[in-house]
């Protein structure tokens, strides 16, 4: 279609609709800073009485002490930290972590996509995404009440008072948006492996905008927002699933996602090899020293269940790695950098849900299972179906979440993290994990292939024959890796 070569005019139209949320938010009065009337002055005679210090953000307070009060600093220091750790997860990390396992000529456009992912998804979380997300509303989507952010309580001129996020009490909320949103990069950033080296860089900044706001906002509402209709702690919720840093709502979210992309898209018409696994290890062990933000900073405190979440997080993923490795080894006769390096990852997407609700054997058990059955995912079970997966997003992510998720809900520990699992005779916590696997895999494998089916009318979703045999780093961005 003719149509589809006007990706120039895509782009403009992209530009002007930033400008245009740009400028809406210049228009956006936050009358929480409006200032209130000083106050009468007091009588010269009078001594003015000390005024009362601002009380401590506490959510177990009787009543609870969730307004003007001041955040605990420790939790504070340890999620500033975890902010920090998890956006590196994506910036250097899983562009290095994908960078190394394309061919040579596609390399810039792979770490690019991480690069403008980052950007993009930041954008629009200020605009719309958090609020929709995390902000109470309904219980399938949030509200719009911190839309650009507007009504955030950050008072340093009395006593650093502030108004958390209910779902993080003792921090400001700002910090809780920050944290969150390198969540929300992470996940669409995750996609890009399945559709590595053939996709449009103009389509692909369309269908992750549409994603996050359109999927990642409601699926992360549904488990996460205080009224969420699968969220465990909604004492309303109609199926309380465990999911402590992200198995449904990133690995299997941006597994499905990925998987509908690739099958969009079509196979390579070549491939080859890694074109350099020491960027592959580098990238990985930036993500594995980043996950002990993504799951201990779950735990939003720096308190017992952070401890747990990232010793587990150890132990689960060593194991995971160890055992891809050993299978690797008796399958094909070799143990590989990118094997090992792969089943790290896996065993951190493994642990990620039950990170917060089991314990060290429990971590043990799931490491195993990831190390395996997302060897599988990434060797048969594609080979079986016949898509090309070209990173292996849905062999690793969705599987591996996949089979965190599940586990979960046979090892969770009561003491550790609240609700029991199957193990300890709660066989419905196994229940609520397969519904919870089901509802956001539909939902996002229906949405994802809607937005992934107009991108491609509009502007096309493939680059041509030539471009994907020549490379995308020259011909989409004019750069080449020397």
């Amino acid at each position: 279609m003719a149509f589809k070569k006007s990706s120039r005019a895509g782009l403009l139209a992209l530009a002007c609709g930033l400008l245009l949320a740009a400028f809406l938010s210049v228009l956006v009065v936050d009358v929480s800073f409006a200032q209130a009337p000083a106050p009468a002055a007091a009588p010269a005679a009078e001594a003015t009485p000390p005024a009362a210090p601002p009380p401590a953000c506490d959510a177990t307070a009787n009543p609870k002490v969730l307004e003007k009060c001041t955040p605990n600093s420790g939790d504070t220091a340890w999620m500033l930290t975890s902010v920090a750790l998890v956006l590196m997860m994506t910036i250097p990390g899983l562009g290095l972590f994908y960078g190394g396992m394309v061919r040579k000529k596609n390399v810039g456009d792979t770490v690019m996509t991480s690069f403008a992912v980052t950007c993009l998804v930041t954008i629009l979380w200020v605009i719309c995404t958090y609020s929709l997300a995390f902000r109470e509303g309904s219980p399938f989507i949030g509200g719009l009440d911190r839309a650009f952010l507007q009504g955030i309580l950050s008072d340093i001129g009395k006593g650093g008072i502030g108004n958390p996020n209910p779902l993080a009490p003792t921090i400001p909320e700002m910090v809780y948006v920050c944290f969150q949103l390198t969540f929300a990069i992470i996940t669409p950033a995750l996609i890009a492996g399945a559709f590595a080296e053939r996709m449009k860089f103009s389509a692909m900044l369309w269908f992750i905008g549409l994603w996050a706001i359109l999927v990642y906002s409601p699926i992360a509402h549904w488990v996460w927002g205080g009224d969420g209709f699968l969220s465990n702690g909604n004492d309303n919720a109609w199926t309380k699933v465990l999911d402590f840093a992200g198995g449904t709502v990133v690995h299997i979210n941006s597994g499905v996602a990925g998987l509908m992309a690739c099958i969009c898209l079509g196979k390579r018409k070549d491939s080859g090899p890694p074109h350099n696994m020491v960027l592959t290890f580098i990238g990985a062990s930036l993500l594995w020293v980043g996950w002990f933000g993504f799951n201990a900073g779950s735990a939003v405190s720096a308190g017992v269940q952070a401890g747990m979440a990232m010793g587990v997080t150890q132990f689960a993923t060593a194991t995971a790695a160890f055992t891809w490795m050993l299978v690797e080894w008796a399958m094909r006769g070799k143990p590989t950098v990118v094997g090992i390096c792969t089943g790290a990852v896996a065993g951190l997407v493994a642990i990620t849900p039950a990170s917060g609700f089991v314990g060290p054997v429990g971590s043990l058990c799931i490491g195993i299972a990831a190390g395996v059955l997302c060897y599988w995912g990434c060797t048969g079970l594609k080979h079986m179906l016949g898509y090309d997966d070209a990173l292996d997003a849905f062999g690793v992510h969705a599987v591996g979440g996949t089979v965190g998720a599940l586990l979960t809900g046979v090892f969770a520990v009561e003491q550790y993290g609240g609700t029991a699992g199957l193990l300890e005779g709660n066989p419905g916590q196994l229940l609520n994990q397969v519904k919870g696997i089901v509802i956001v895999f539909v939902y996002d494998a229906v949405v994802s292939l809607i937005i992934l089916k107009v991108i491609d009318v509009i502007i096309g979703l493939r680059v041509d024959e030539e471009t994907e045999r020549d490379g995308l780093d020259f011909a989409l961005h004019g750069e080449t890796v020397q």
